[in-house]
């Protein structure tokens, strides 16, 4: 698949675009729910320059409650089937932590799999994820979203999320040709204070064999902690994009595509050395 062609690694970072055509996302639920509006954002998306889609039809929001697998299922495959169409050039990825949604999705012509669980919702996911050698997005949580806001602990929050990821990679890469990503999970199953303490030592994940994807587009740990609201984090959020990529992150996971690659393209003069 051609998406396979995009080079993560922190010396070249891309931006993955988000598409959620969910009812109740935190941010942007219930905008792009009929086929004129979420083709319209992928368009916006692509037109931006993000280098990976990422679809999402069930939210993942702290709190949140989900929808059936079928329903899922039948929100998902029209869109990925029309993108992966439209847009052949970019990584068509889907946000599921369903083994049976990631497999109808792939046979769509996903090519990436975003899973907030790291395989750990659903035993099926690996063998799947295995199967069809897809890139995969393998994401620290703690607790389901419905439940991983209420008081999560950790004696060493980032060494916990590094040890889980780097686990569960090792795990799946056994036989395995894809490409894995890692995602931390800021603000699934951490409070502000772990979320910042996660950031602040990235490196010891970002130094991993494998490339980090950073999602903190709009999160409560940025809102909460300017005293405003998701609406109004956007410079917040293109605070902390700059700092993953000092850090060494490979991929910044977005609602604003066009600040995400203003961001990439100041990064880039800055290491770059050029005069």
């Amino acid at each position: 698949m051609m998406g396979h062609s995009i080079d993560f690694c922190p010396q070249k970072p891309v931006v993955m675009g988000i598409l959620n055509i969910t009812a109740d996302s935190f941010f942007d639920g219930g905008r792009y729910f009929n086929e004129k509006e979420w083709l319209s954002r992928a368009e916006q998306i692509v037109g931006e320059g993000a280098s990976v889609v990422d679809i999402g039809a069930m939210s993942t929001r702290p709190g949140s409650t989900g929808i059936s697998e079928g329903d899922e299922i039948a929100r998902i495959v029209p869109v990925v089937k029309r993108l992966a169409r439209e847009f052949p050039e970019v990584c068509i990825s889907v946000d599921t932590w369903r083994a049976s949604v990631a497999e109808a999705a792939i046979e769509a012509g996903a090519d990436m799999i975003n899973d907030i669980s790291g395989g750990t919702f659903d035993q099926k996911m690996f063998p799947v994820i295995r199967k069809y050698d897809v890139d995969y997005v393998l994401m620290h949580t703690k607790g389901t979203p419905l439940t991983m806001q209420q008081n999560p602990q950790y004696d060493d929050v980032t060494d916990e999320v590094r040890q889980f990821l780097f686990s569960r990679a090792a795990s799946l890469a056994d036989g395995f040709s894809g490409r894995i990503l890692l995602d931390p999970g800021f603000g699934f199953g951490k409070t502000l204070g772990h979320n910042y303490e996660l950031m602040r030592r990235l490196k010891e994940i970002t130094s991993g064999e494998w490339p980090v994807l950073v999602g903190i587009s709009r999160k409560s740990m940025i809102y909460k902690l300017l005293e405003t609201d998701p609406e109004a984090a956007l410079n917040g959020t293109s605070v902390l994009n700059l700092f993953s990529l000092i850090q060494g992150a490979s991929v910044l996971r977005v609602h604003d595509v066009k600040e995400a690659v203003e961001v990439l393209k100041i990064f880039g003069q800055l290491t770059s050395g050029a005069k």
